[in-house]
């Protein structure tokens, strides 16, 4: 198995706003900066360190933007890491596949996704382009027992579907 990390492999998180007051708010890219992925053609197994979320970026319309100051970003990893996640109780996020199926530059897997203390299946697909494999994996967050975050009494909120991109180079 070939072993990646954040000096080989990104991993990304999007979020989208919502809820009356959401012009206050931003869509966000974050990125997970501490995590390790083993990977080969039948198998992936994935640790990611929950506490490691660090805000890269408002969007806007799907491109990165500028207007937060470091405060903002500080607050907004801190709620992440405390309030959203819960890391000192769920410190690891944890994948494990039970399937890889490959076809060309296509990969089909199948595993289970530890999140939030709660085991669920996950299936994805993961595409070869450009010298890295990408995968694109929706997840509901309410699905593994996490509140979204919200403030202002619910008119400002993330939706609870966000994206996760990871991107690792082709061997």
């Amino acid at each position: 198995m070939t072993t990646y990390d954040s000096k080989t492999a990104q991993v990304h998180v999007f979020t989208e706003k919502e809820g009356l007051l959401s012009a206050m708010a931003h869509d966000l890219e974050l990125a997970v900066t501490s995590f390790t992925v083993k990977a080969d053609e039948q198998a992936i197994e994935a640790t990611f360190d929950a506490r490691s979320l660090k805000v890269l970026h408002p969007m806007k319309d799907g491109r990165p933007s500028s207007g937060l100051s470091e405060k903002d970003r500080a607050d907004i990893e801190k709620n992440i890491v405390k309030d959203v996640l819960g890391a000192e109780k769920h410190p690891q996020i944890r994948f494990v596949s039970s399937a890889v199926k490959r076809d060309g530059a296509t990969a089909s897997v199948t595993g289970t996704l530890t999140l939030h203390g709660v085991s669920r299946p996950l299936s994805f697909t993961a595409r070869s382009s450009s010298g890295a494999w990408v995968a694109e994996v929706p997840l509901h967050q309410p699905d593994y027992g996490i509140k979204p975050f919200s403030a202002m009494m619910g008119t400002l909120k993330i939706k609870p579907g966000v994206r996760v991109r990871i991107t690792l180079p082709a061997t």
